[in-house]
């Protein structure tokens, strides 16, 4: 099997929730291609699936050192920082991560941060900002729906999801909301 196959296999258990032998993989990856991100990354994204943060932390500083222009390793690492209650390290990933690709899930968490860091209303402007920017991101809606019904505004959070069920009417999460 090509490394590019076990990469794929790997990221497939992941997905299947297959934690160990996903685990095996990434270390199999790192050892056939030590020089290679993808078996850092793979094994920090277990790791958060396993809430091991700092392991996550640590593969992801591996990772980025062979590879230090992926917004997407930066935004894995803020999204690990921000879960060991280092927010501002945090930021500073997820700003890179947009910078160096204005990836949607960094301005995500972005508004995770911002409401995490008692910056409710700095959230919820950005976030409007970021449906105004880009309104196709169905998760931009879902998400500001969610932080709607947390602040016990049912009517318009439900404004929000039925907006995204327009947009992605096989949402299994927004279907469930709105019909469950």
């Amino acid at each position: 099997m090509s490394f590019e196959e076990k990469h794929k296999e790997g990221y497939q258990l992941l997905h299947d929730k297959d934690l160990d032998r996903s685990l095996d993989i990434a270390r199999e990856l790192k050892k056939i291609k030590p020089d290679a991100s993808e078996g850092y990354t793979l094994e920090a994204e277990v790791m958060q699936k396993l809430n091991q943060w700092e392991a996550s932390i640590s593969s992801l500083n591996e990772a980025i050192e062979i590879d230090d222009d992926s917004a997407r390793l930066y935004n894995l690492r803020g999204y690990a920082y921000l879960n060991t209650d280092k927010p501002k390290k945090a930021k500073e990933d997820f700003d890179k991560a947009i910078a160096l690709e204005d990836l949607p899930s960094a301005h995500r968490n972005l508004v995770l941060y911002k409401l995490m860091s008692g910056q409710g209303e700095g959230a919820i402007t950005y976030l409007l900002d970021r449906i105004r920017t880009d309104p196709r991101d169905v998760e931009n809606w879902i998400l500001m729906g969610d932080i709607m019904k947390k602040g016990g505004h049912d009517a318009k959070a439900k404004t929000y999801y039925e907006q995204a069920q327009k947009m992605a009417p096989d949402n299994e999460y927004v279907n469930e909301l709105l019909n469950g």
